[in-house]
């Protein structure tokens, strides 16, 4: 493997498929960082200390929300509705049951393996590496090699440390951790090797979690020192670590593939714990419960090879493949290409900074998707403490984050991201009927991956009145269908519920006969002169309407049905262009636009949306183009200026797009790792910039609908050459485009033969495309 390329698989030139720095990482938050969409690994230390955090995406403390229930208000809504009809610019204010603020349930780290050297190696040479391709983080100097990944093959934290004495533990002492933590640790030997177990119950709570790390020992010898392990003279130790969530009274032990299992029954420790056999101070080396998690995690080592050049392997094939469909190469200069990710972190100019930062997004992205898609942080933390619980936001953070996943040829971010929500529709049930006495579905904006019902709401983010949340969630998958031809029947239904909803909800009209969406809320805004509850928020009725016409698109066998939501859909409001110009937040007249805002809700007709084009409602898009020219940054959060390049490609203002751009790689928003920060100056750990950053370097340069192929929409002049590689588009043909300064060649490879409409600077003309035989595209570009 090099570390210009991809290896003998892989591209061998271009653009750098890693990162690496010279020097150890002392936070946890410049911590290079692997993930298989379940667990997930921070890899920092140093030679004499080398650290890795394990997390997992199920780890949610309690904290009293996994019993709240959305307030019970539909029958106070026809008096709402009224109130807000008649002009009480604050009636939405009572609209509630009183509680106070609740967040979801914080997501959390389990724990840190710390490998120390019983000998302080002298100092010397330095090194780590993580290679995207892969997923591995490998730490070299100092006579020690440590090399980490998480297996997406066999769901397991893999890790390799050549250094012959060591003291190794796992540390539940992470910041934040609650001091009335229960924890209970063991060290047992078994046939397998030594077994670590850490288990730990949250404070009152009977719910807790299980950590289990195999130890297998290459020669030197292997002593027990509870609740660790101390290793001599060993020419190679291979750690093996799984974590298990226990959700209810009755812990599980963990399976070979770390599911849960019938509780066994339970027994009292030393320590107080109330535990199942073998998870607590298995000091017992004939105890069965170790000996099966030992033998679980030892079954998974391949007999015919070197056992981590094997799991590696395994891992690999999946990883690799789904990393390396997609490449953005933009000519960069080699020099800069090899630099420490945090020397180029310092040239924000550089086209090989872009070129990385995509590839670590698509990579950390990939590794953070799974059971569940990416949270505000990720799969990753090293802080009990995580900025807003580490939850699932809807409201702009996870559409962002998941944004190129179609695109950029990732079906594993979209499956995981339909995982979410198909596993919630029976809460988001519960909300409509709860808040709005309706039938159907209503998405919360706020989950910790377990409950999707609303109850995170308070005065100034009274996030129960926002009905637009199950469109947005489920635009990504209408994407998905889009791209790959077929309509998935789970998607159908669940949009079958949302336009159930809007049948039960969309019943006021004004003056002109138009539906009314009433209450209406455009997070997380609010009219300068009005509360923020409110009547037409422009998010509002794109997301009415698109829902109720994809709705209907999708249900051609059930005709009667589908011509009621499109009539529906018909009898909503156009939007209304403000005073100034611009695409208003709020299309009922008389509530003024509040502008200095993170978030961009009214611009949804645009992005994701194709509600408002240049091409197709040119009066419309410059009105939205103003609204965008309008809008502040607030509080300079990375999400609000990646949106904004979003919203701008779309429009096709290339320089808008390098300027929202620059806001990011000039606010010192990436740690050392490449993982992002929610604010200038690397404050606040969180991947919105990461994650979100590939999609706004793929809609700069190809942008695609079902029908049009749109190609360098917005590309900033200051990458006038390169090439993008495997880009699917939503007609489903897979794009590479090359360019320059003076013409531009694409090549389209169609899986079904189709009509398209080709958009460049110069025009719209049709292409013809026929299944199984490539497409060329020349065009110039001066």
């Amino acid at each position: 493997m090099t570390e210009n390329g991809m290896g003998e698989e892989g591209v061998t030139s271009g653009p750098v498929h890693g990162t690496w720095e010279p020097r150890p990482a002392a936070r946890w938050e410049d911590a290079f960082l692997s993930g298989n969409g379940r667990h997930g690994a921070l890899v920092f230390g140093d030679p004499n200390d080398e650290r890795v955090i394990v997390t997992h995406h199920s780890l949610v403390r309690p904290n009293g929300s996994e019993h709240a229930r959305p307030p019970e208000l539909a029958a106070e809504l026809p008096a709402l509705q009224d109130r807000l009809l008649a002009g009480d610019l604050t009636a939405a204010e009572a609209f509630t049951d009183g509680r106070d603020l609740q967040w979801v349930q914080p997501f959390h780290p389990a724990f840190q393996i710390r490998l120390r050297r019983t000998k302080p190696a002298e100092p010397g040479a330095y090194r780590r590496h993580l290679d995207f391709t892969t997923g591995e983080a490998t730490t070299e100097g100092a006579s020690l090699r440590s090399r980490v990944f998480v297996s997406r093959a066999d769901d397991v934290v893999v890790q390799r440390i050549d250094a012959p004495d060591l003291d190794i533990s796992l540390d539940h002492r992470l910041p934040g951790a609650p001091q009335d933590l229960a924890v209970g640790q063991g060290a047992v030997l078994t046939p397998e090797g030594a077994l670590l177990t850490l288990r730990a119950r949250y404070p009152g709570s009977d719910r807790g979690y299980t950590g289990v790390t195999l130890v297998v020992v290459s020669g030197g010898r292997t002593a027990l020192t509870p609740p660790g392990l101390r290793i001599t003279g060993a020419a190679s130790v291979l750690l093996l670590t799984r974590v298990l969530r226990h959700p209810d009274r009755r812990d599980a032990p963990v399976t070979p593939n770390g599911d849960e299992t019938t509780p066994k029954a339970d027994e009292t420790t030393p320590n107080g714990l109330t535990a199942l056999t073998g998870l607590i101070e298995p000091s017992d080396p004939s105890d069965p419960d170790a000996q099966a998690q030992a033998r679980a995690l030892g079954d998974l080592l391949p007999a015919d090879e070197d056992p981590y050049t094997g799991l590696l392997a395994r891992h690999t094939a999946p990883h690799r493949t789904a990393y390396q469909r997609v490449t953005l190469d933009l000519d960069a200069d080699p020099a800069e290409r090899e630099l420490p990710g945090s020397e180029l972190l310092a040239r924000p100019d550089s086209p090989a900074l872009l070129e990385r930062l995509f590839a670590a997004g698509r990579h950390h992205l990939l590794s953070a998707s799974g059971m569940l898609p990416p949270r505000l942080v990720g799969l990753w933390t090293g802080d009990w403490n995580t900025a807003w619980s580490g939850a699932f936001t809807t409201n702009a953070n996870l559409n962002l984050q998941t944004a190129s996943a179609a695109a950029t040829a990732l079906p594993e971010v979209t499956e995981a991201h339909a995982a979410l929500i198909h596993r919630q529709l029976d809460d988001w049930a519960e909300n409509a009927r709860a808040i709005f006495g309706a039938r159907g579905v209503v998405a919360p904006t706020h989950t910790d991956g377990e409950s999707g019902l609303t109850y995170h709401f308070a005065r100034e983010y009274p996030h129960q009145l926002w009905t637009a949340g199950a469109d947005w969630l489920l635009k990504p998958l209408v994407d998905h269908d889009e791209t790959r031809g077929e309509r998935d029947p789970r998607t159908a239904h669940a949009l079958a519920q949302v336009a159930l909803f809007y049948e039960d909800f969309l019943t006021r009209t004004d003056p002109d006969g138009h539906l009314v969406v009433v209450p209406s809320y455009s997070p997380e805004n609010r009219p300068a002169n009005a509360s923020w509850g409110a009547v037409n928020a422009a998010m509002d009725l794109s997301a009415a309407r698109h829902a109720l016409l994809t709705a209907a698109a999708y249900h051609p066998d059930q005709p009667e049905q589908a011509d009621r939501w499109r009539a529906l859909a018909d009898r909503l409001p156009p939007h209304r262009t403000n005073a100034d110009g611009a695409l208003a937040e709020w299309a009922t007249p008389g509530l003024d636009d509040t502008y200095d805002h993170r978030h961009l809700s009214h611009l949804y007709g645009v992005w994701p949306l194709d509600e408002i084009t240049p091409y197709d409602t040119p009066d419309l898009a410059a009105a939205a183009h103003r609204a965008l020219e309008l809008r502040g940054s607030e509080n300079d959060s990375a999400h609000g200026h990646l949106h904004h390049a979003l919203v701008a490609a779309r429009l096709r203002d290339g320089e808008r797009v390098a300027h929202a751009l620059r806001q990011v790689l000039e606010g010192d928003f990436f740690h050392d790792s490449l993982m992002s920060a929610h604010y200038p100056d690397r404050d606040v750990y969180n991947a919105d910039a990461a994650h979100t950053l590939p999609a706004v370097l793929v809609e700069m340069l190809v942008h695609s609908t079902p029908d049009r192929l749109i190609l360098l929409p917005a590309l900033p002049a200051a990458y006038p050459t390169g090439r993008l590689r495997g880009v699917r588009t939503r007609f489903g043909a897979e794009l590479d485009l090359t360019w320059s300064p003076q013409e531009a060649h694409a090549v389209l490879r169609p899986t079904r033969s189709h009509r398209v409409e080709l958009r460049t600077s110069s025009g719209a003309r049709p292409l013809d495309l026929v299944a199984g035989e490539d497409h060329v595209i020349t065009l110039r570009t001066w």
